[in-house]
């Protein structure tokens, strides 16, 4: 007999930490593959057994709970009521709130796997075109070196960063794996990923890229 019983009238809503999962490399395993699913929902879905085997793709309840169980306490899904909608509108008017809010002082970016920018909020033009670019020329050292720093190094990190003699970031580079597409998101100073627009942020897109890329 399962140990876990869900809770009633909760819909599934990832956590900052859980969108970061989801979009932050693209290995695929059982917990991030659920919450991509959900982030290609218009709406979040409502928590039962039927919506978690449709999601998961797994119809044996005990391992669907179990997969939950797992996210939940990895802090990466919770459960939230009322239900809430997909970040809607056309990108270029919502993307620059969703940005400037994870950044501490304004200077925040979001460029594609060319080296172009689509949103730029801080950055005076010609700087921010330079750091798009830089983030693809970053991409495409990670990519030649990836065997190093994940299997002899053990670092399963694809962001870099420009930090000070202490360590500290002047400037990093996040990419964010939507369907077949690499964005990247630069930010100078101290970034704050753990706030409810960075969900939106992968919501949107996710909603935009990922059905039309996979």
């Amino acid at each position: 007999m399962s140990q876990y019983s869900l809770a009633e009238g909760l819909y599934l809503y990832p956590t900052p930490a859980g969108a970061y999962y989801a979009a932050s490399s693209v290995e695929s395993d059982k917990p991030r593959q659920f919450l991509k699913n959900i982030l290609q929902q218009s709406q979040t879905p409502s928590l039962s057994i039927e919506t978690l085997q449709a999601l998961m793709g797994h119809d044996d309840e005990q391992k669907c709970l179990e997969l939950l169980h797992h996210c939940q306490k990895l802090g990466w899904i919770q459960g939230v009521n009322p239900a809430r909608d997909y970040p809607s509108g056309a990108l270029e008017n919502i993307l620059p709130q969703l940005l400037s809010s994870i950044s501490e002082n304004g200077k925040v970016l979001l460029a594609d796997q060319e080296g172009f920018y689509l949103v730029s909020s801080g950055f005076p033009h010609e700087v921010a075109e330079e750091l798009s670019a830089l983030s693809a020329e970053i991409s495409t050292v990670h990519d030649r070196r990836s065997g190093l720093l994940r299997n002899n190094m053990g670092l399963g990190s694809n962001a870099w960063a420009v930090v000070d003699v202490f360590g500290n970031s002047h400037v990093g580079f996040w990419p964010l794996f939507i369907g077949k597409n690499r964005f990247v998101i630069a930010i100078s100073g101290i970034p704050h990923f753990n706030q409810p627009d960075f969900v939106s942020l992968v919501w949107a897109l996710s909603i935009r890229y990922a059905d039309k890329s996979s």
